[in-house]
């Protein structure tokens, strides 16, 4: 007997931050329009977190948190949660270097580091799940447009229907692909070594941005005097690096950071990702949103991604929400795309320039960057400009 096609007003494949932001964001609203949403996900997230000392993390801007807090759930966030209360900006060798400062910009933190994981069981324990069906552990391993939405042929042999299908699967989205949305993508040659460390002296809630000729370098505060560490790289020497041994590791990474947090005792597990500047031609079709990872991919060097991902989906709850028509309709996904270009155009440029300005060597280039962040340090108004850039309040928000 064929198994009957399940109906839903919105399909969110992919349960990772962003997606399950977005049903965050979407469930009150939706609840008084009568909307369903199905949330596909893979992995569920287990129901009792457990710390651990490699947790990948995220850089959450000050404007995150305010959002985070309109949604009801910082409170719970913050329990895990290492503020940035300093930021420290300096090339290896040069004299340029700048200082951020909470308390100069009148909040309790620039910024925010919290382990993915923590972030991740703080919005599945906030769903209501009367409006969001969670459907994990599964995938789509189809996706196809029909009249009205999309098709959705999971891998546990369901179907589902939908108005609104919100693509939020990741880089690699198989399903982008599957649909011909093309990326346009350009590599740094770079790779980014990521990995946790623990410094002999505290780290006080400082983070630091120390650009180097092989590529920058970020140290981000933890909780538990721990720090994450973004270290760019060459290609084939981050390999390098990942393939050393621990004392060996450290030496080197001693020797390009400085000794501003003392002395490195411990690291993780290291993981080498290449790096590339990419995004989707496509973020709208009728009846589909392609959003987080799926719609563009950024650098680390100013921490912006995630952030970015996150202000797209709650400017599509907010569009989608006000909208009379079905979730689905074109110019009310249009409207989502325009309105977010400028924040998406500003974030994302802002991101290559450093990349671009900092990964420089000729001379000229060395000396005039230099400058710039020793004037950055001696004018206030153009610190104030760049510390609002740091936290989120100034690209788009």
């Amino acid at each position: 007997m064929e198994q009957a096609v399940e109906q839903t007003e919105i399909a969110i494949i992919g349960g990772g931050l962003v997606g399950a932001s977005l049903a965050l964001a979407l469930q009150q609203g939706a609840k008084a329009r009568g909307w369903r949403i199905r949330l596909i996900e893979p992995f569920r997230p287990g129901d009792d977190y457990q710390p651990s000392y490699d947790a990948r993390s995220s850089a959450l801007s000050f404007g995150t948190r305010q959002s985070y807090q309109r949604l009801g759930i910082w409170e719970a966030i913050a329990e895990h949660a290492e503020p940035i209360t300093q930021i420290h900006v300096s090339e290896r060798g040069r004299f340029g270097v700048t200082h951020l400062d909470a308390a100069s910009e009148q909040v309790p933190a620039l910024g925010y580091v919290v382990d993915n994981a923590w972030i991740g069981h703080c919005l599945w324990q906030a769903l209501d799940t009367e409006v969001v069906t969670l459907d994990c552990p599964t995938s789509v391993h189809k996706l196809q447009a029909q009249e009205g939405g999309y098709r959705l042929e999971l891998t546990d042999g369901r179907t589902l229907d939908c108005a609104l299908a919100v693509l939020a699967d990741g880089g690699r989205s198989g399903l982008r692909e599957q649909l011909g949305i093309h990326v346009r993508s350009r590599h740094y040659g770079q790779t980014a070594l990521i990995t946790n460390l623990t410094p002999s002296q505290a780290h006080a809630g400082r983070a630091f941005e120390r650009f180097t000729d092989e590529g920058p370098l970020a140290v981000l505060p933890l909780p538990d005097n721990r720090c994450a560490l973004v270290w760019t790289r060459p290609a084939e020497d981050a390999l390098r690096l990942v393939a050393l041994e621990e004392s060996q590791f450290l030496s080197e990474l001693q020797q390009a950071f400085g000794d501003y947090l003392g002395s490195f005792l411990q690291v993780g597990t290291r993981h080498a990702y290449p790096l590339a500047l990419s995004a989707a031609e496509e973020q709208v079709r009728s009846g589909l949103v392609v959003l987080g990872n799926a719609a563009h991919s950024l650098h680390p060097i100013a921490g912006q991604g995630y952030n970015l991902s996150f202000r797209d989906a709650l400017m599509l709850a907010e569009i989608l929400l006000a909208s009379p028509a079905a979730p689905g309709h074109l110019p009310t996904l249009l409207a989502y795309q325009e309105r977010q270009r400028l924040d998406q155009c500003l974030t994302i440029g802002f991101s290559d320039r450093l990349v671009r300005l900092f990964g420089h060597s000729s001379p000229l280039v060395v000396t005039g960057r230099n400058l710039g962040l020793a004037a950055l340090e001696r004018l206030p108004v153009l610190k104030h400009w760049f510390a609002r850039q740091a936290m989120g309040l100034g690209l788009g928000s």
